[in-house]
């Protein structure tokens, strides 16, 4: 490979003689820079004669660039600190566009001229340059790093940003100042993410620099997932009319409002010909470096469509002295080391050098005394430098390279220290990589271990003004974070939109699913093309563009709009509630009614029809009743554990103490009755008043023991039922042992049943004995209460199922108090003339 190498060296280097500028020194840098944009090659390329190629359209600013790398180096020979008692010459050409140009310039670089060297007959011997400032092209740069590879040469490029170059394995020496494309890429992602662009078109040229970017692009686009691409295009190299106008109808016909140009300037210029003829408006475009400040595209008839673009620019910097530097140079008459600065001057000044090979004979002679200042070039204008601030900063890495290995020692050093005589391209190369100094301006220069320097950017927007011009501002910076991202900050408000409204632009393929809703993917389409479908009952989003509703947690639920967890709503029989209160008012009725009935009893106490029938029963009944009427309020308001447990518990005793009493009344009545027949006397004495109340309590006892071991065994507990409405929590008790509670409402029944057939069975008798009607009567209701309540209460959900218990109580309590107690209330108040042993025992 190396011999190829040579070969193909001598090969090129003997058939064209290239533009150049030169100057002596101890130590030489090499540099290749664009000063024409394009060239014609001769026909026989390789020929025994050597030729020159044609090269056309003189480039101002790359010629300035190549100014910039002879005044750093004039500079740093200037300094007493930095490389003192060395000389540093120069030796730039121009690659006049063309690869083969370029290629044949790196090559004479890295293995000398006849000129200045005396070679062997196969091309080899000591490399006249140390290192090489360029290539502008990345695909120049690709080209050229890869044979100096070979001779271990480092190439520190100025403008070359493809993310390839970033290969250790491939290219080992080459480093570059200007950030690689990779965090282009990504600081490209960064502001389409700052500014909600999801929906992008995407142009790049067909060449490593822009084929390598679409691949990064598309990789870190979908890594981020912060966007799609509405479509990708090559633009064309050889202007192909047919193909420009295909791609700018789908930048027309696509909703992507955002498009972003991976691209050089011939290519805008060519693509911004096609969307003038078209007439494609309301586009933003996004410049890449290659033409964030390009001038040619700020003219007239092309800013209604370019004005507000923004696009990443090369740091700009200040390099002080330069403008006093660019403003000396001078061309030198029958000097073939500078031809380029007598092309220079040329071009500027409109005439020809005699012997200059100008073709337009019209033109006058140039007499080299021609005032630069006098004449309007953007030559002069250092407002505005970027590459030319990478470059100096190329050359100051090289001359800090150098100075580092001159100063060395051999017992820190990889290898032995070198002397002028004996410098090797490849130590350079070493302490290249370890370069680390501050500019004038402020900024660091170093290297990763890929040779990219600290990566920043400046965020540039295109500022229409009212007289026509064009104003390139900066509106931000993106650089390298300490963590390993990007750092972005734009000042929005600075920023010129070339919208109606002033407001940046919206490029979306779908418009955001609000909170409440959920991304629903579209089959074939891109992921940034969606539908909003609403989130179901019981699950939320509450961010845009939620991938999937979150599921409420057990007592919450989602509200109207499905973006908002809130509490379940809570349902039971409430004392604030119409029912609530409506029951609530008849138990305490039913309360005051017992207590009135007690007190006149109590009152009247020694009344005849008070004391008829164990007036002790009475009491006892009233105040079973006045329980029975209490208890219901343990069925209204919240469950809580005291309340489940109490409830059942309550009723169950109250109600069988009721019974109870009955009951012994009924068995009394009939047991008098009986005694009143010849030979029934000894019935009474199992009917003492000791009897009756050990009865009752025996009776009462029981419904107690059972309740007790139904508390103990499976104690009903408060839960939150969710199985009638899901958007409502309905707090019940749950009784815990179906059975047990069945056994107690059982334990009633019995003896409601049997009160009810022993007051049935003496209804008929005389009725000074009538009661046993009155007995029959309550105990009807009572049953068929209760036998009512039971499909009732099984049928009714949550508080209507409390509300039919409530309701079954103070019926049935009703159901007895007034039987019972009416009239004998009625004799008592209004019929007292009744109220006597007389009345009682007559008829």
């Amino acid at each position: 490979m190396a011999g190829f190498s040579s070969l193909l060296t001598c090969n090129l280097r003997k058939n064209f003689t290239l533009n150049e500028i030169h100057k002596p020194g101890d130590v030489v840098l090499g540099g290749l820079f664009e000063v024409h944009y394009t060239s014609v090659l001769p026909e026989r390329a390789f020929t025994s004669e050597p030729q020159q190629p044609l090269c056309k359209g003189f480039d101002t600013l790359g010629f300035r660039h190549a100014m910039t790398m002879a005044f750093a180096i004039d500079e740093i020979n200037k300094k007493i600190n930095l490389l003192p008692n060395v000389t540093l010459g120069y030796r730039i050409y121009d690659n006049c566009g063309a690869l083969v140009v370029g290629f044949s310039g790196a090559l004479s670089l890295a293995s000398g001229t006849d000129e200045q060297f005396k070679l062997l007959e196969n091309c080899s011997g000591t490399p006249p340059v140390l290192g090489i400032v360029g290539d502008h092209y990345s695909t120049f740069s690709i080209a050229i790093a890869n044979v100096l590879g070979l001779y271990k040469m480092p190439l520190v490029s100025y403008f070359a940003t493809c993310s390839c170059l970033s290969d250790r394995q491939r290219y080992p020496t080459f480093f570059r100042t200007i950030p690689s494309d990779a965090f282009q890429v990504r600081a490209m992602v960064k502001i389409l993410k700052h500014f909600g662009w999801t929906w992008v078109g995407l142009l790049v040229s067909d060449d490593d620099y822009g084929l390598h970017v679409a691949q990064s692009f598309q990789s870190d686009l979908a890594r981020s997932g912060d966007g799609c691409l509405a479509y990708l295009k090559v633009l064309p190299w050889n202007s192909d009319q047919s193909e420009l106008t295909q791609i700018v109808h789908l930048i027309k016909a696509s909703t992507a409002r955002v498009v972003i140009v991976f691209a050089h300037e011939i290519h805008m210029i060519q693509l911004m010909e096609e969307v003038v003829r078209q007439n494609v408006t309301g586009r933003q475009w996004i410049a890449s470096e290659t033409w964030t400040t390009a001038v040619v595209l700020q003219v007239p008839h092309l800013m209604p469509y370019l004005s507000g673009t923004l696009g990443i620019a090369i740091r700009r910097g200040e390099i002080p002295g330069l403008r006093d530097f660019l403003s000396q140079i001078k061309p030198v008459k029958n000097s073939s080391g500078n031809d380029l600065v007598r092309q220079f001057w040329e071009h500027t000044f409109k005439c020809k050098f005699d012997g200059a090979g100008s073709v337009e004979t019209e033109k006058p002679l140039c007499t080299g005394m021609e005032n630069i200042d006098a004449v309007q070039t953007e030559f002069l204008d250092l407002s505005n430098l970027r590459p030319e601030y990478n470059v100096y900063k190329a050359v100051y890495s090289l001359a800090y390279a150098l100075h580092d290995m001159l100063k060395c020692q051999s017992e820190s050093g990889p290898f032995s220290c070198a002397t002028l005589s004996t410098l090797e391209p490849w130590q350079l190369a070493h302490y290249l990589q370890k370069v680390n100094f501050t500019t004038p301006f402020g900024d660091q220069v170093s290297f990763d271990k890929n040779g990219d320097a600290l990566p920043i950017y400046d965020v540039m927007n295109w500022l229409w003004l009212p007289d026509g011009k064009t104003k390139v501002q900066n509106v931000g910076e993106v650089k390298s974070a300490g963590s390993g991202g990007e750092e972005l900050y734009i000042d929005v408000d600075k920023i010129f939109w070339n919208t109606e409204s002033k407001q940046p632009p919206q490029s979306v393929c779908s418009e955001s699913c609000p909170p409440g809703t959920r991304v629903a993917r579209r089959k074939g389409e891109p992921e940034c093309c969606f539908s909003c479908v609403s989130c179901s009952e019981g699950k939320i989003s509450n961010t845009t563009n939620s991938l999937e509703c979150i599921t409420c947690p057990e007592d919450f639920w989602s509200n109207s709009r499905r973006d908002l967890c809130v509490p379940k709503k809570t349902e039971f029989l409430s004392y604030h509630e119409p029912l609530g209160i409506c029951l609530t008012t008849t138990s305490l009725l039913g309360t005051f009614i017992c207590t009135v009935v007690l007190a006149i009893f109590a009152f009247h106490r020694r009344s005849p029809i008070v004391r008829a029938n164990n007036s002790e029963l009475s009491f006892l009944l009233l105040v079973a009743l006045k329980l029975c009427f209490l208890c219901s309020l343990l069925f209204i308001g919240q469950p809580r554990l005291w309340t489940c447990q109490l409830r059942h518990a309550v009723f169950g005793i109250s109600f069988v103490l009721c019974i109870s009493c009955i009951l012994v009344k009924t068995m009394v009545v009939l047991a008098v009755f009986k005694a009143s027949e010849p030979g029934g006397g000894g019935n009474l004495k199992w009917f003492g008043p000791k009897q009756q109340r050990g009865t009752v309590f025996s009776l009462t006892c029981i419904q107690a023991a059972i309740c007790a071991a139904w508390l103990v065994s499976s104690s009903p507990a408060p839960r939150k039922n969710t199985q009638y409405h899901n958007d409502k929590i309905v707090y019940e008790c749950e009784v815990g042992s179906t059975i047990g509670f069945a056994v107690i409402l059982g334990y009633i029944g019995m003896l409601a049943i049997l009160s009810f057939f022993l007051a049935f069975l003496a209804r008929n008798l005389p009725n000074n004995f009538n009661e046993a009607k009155l007995i029959t009567f309550s105990m009807l209701i009572f049953c068929a209460v209760w036998m009512a309540f039971v499909p009732a209460y099984i049928n009714s959900p949550g508080r209507y199922a409390d509300a039919v218990e409530v309701f079954a109580i103070l019926a049935s309590s009703f159901g007895l108090l007034v039987p019972l107690f009416g009239p004998k209330c009625y004799i008592i108040l209004l019929k007292p003339e009744k109220n006597t042993k007389k009345a009682i025992m007559g008829r």
